[in-house]
């Protein structure tokens, strides 16, 4: 399978599960599952053998992942560890075990994969700008997602390198809006220059402070701050 670069994992068409359909029942999940089965190793390498054959197993599960489902299937194997959204998974070193128990882990790890695309792709949704709003609630509207796509990130457990999940998603949540892929990188690395860190939660006003300084760069207008006509939609986005 060809190597997933880092422009590609930030491109979002790729990963939209409105793009993707994802047909699974019990025929497909028994297919995967016998698969899986086939590429874990009869004797494991363990500690003593570095976990050859552990990590030889995952990367045969993840070509076959990505050659069945496609490029969106990317992240099965994300685990919070690095960032991502997965705790199904670990690596191949912990998860590679006997062949019944890697392809359970296998396939949980998958379906948690796609049920977050969908929850993240849900929120895009809700979060989005109308598009005819004016720059001044454009701005409102911007510096309010991503205060909430951040928080989606750390709500999903990510740990060391949250802050690289955070920046595919809010560059994810800009193209999803219309927005050229390399402009919205710019404009999500130049709000968040560097202030994020690996394994450190951010204060509340640092994650608002990003959100403020996206918008800005974005539309040139600051954001309402309390406007009364938007507290119900703030406590509709505060509720999710």
């Amino acid at each position: 399978m060809p190597v997933i670069t880092y422009e590609d994992i930030r491109n979002w068409s790729d990963f939209d599960p409105t793009r993707h359909p994802f047909a699974w029942d019990e025929d497909e999940e028994a297919h995967l599952r016998s698969l899986v089965r086939e590429w874990v190793p009869p004797v494991l390498s363990g500690q003593a053998g570095w976990w050859r054959g552990e990590r030889w197993c995952e990367r045969q599960v993840d070509a076959i992942i990505r050659e069945r489902y496609g490029p969106w299937a990317w992240g099965w194997n994300w685990c919070y560890l690095d960032g991502g959204p997965i705790g199904g998974w670990v690596s191949g070193p912990t998860s590679v075990t006997t062949p019944e128990e890697t392809a359970t882990r296998v396939v949980a790890a998958l379906l948690e994969w796609r049920k977050w695309l969908e929850r993240t792709a849900a929120r895009f949704a809700e979060l989005a700008p109308p598009p005819d709003a004016s720059p001044e609630d454009r701005s409102w509207h911007l510096e309010r997602a991503c205060v909430r796509l951040v928080t989606h990130v750390l709500d999903s457990g990510a740990e060391g390198g949250w802050h690289g999940q955070a920046s595919i998603v809010l560059g994810w949540f800009l193209t999803s809006a219309g927005m050229d892929q390399a402009e919205a990188g710019r404009a999500v690395e130049s709000a968040i220059g560097g202030r994020f860190e690996s394994w450190v939660t951010p204060e509340w006003t640092l994650i608002e402070s990003v959100g403020e300084d996206l918008a800005v760069g974005l539309t040139g207008h600051a954001p309402y701050q309390d406007h009364r006509e938007r507290t119900a939609l703030e406590d509709l986005h505060d509720r999710r």
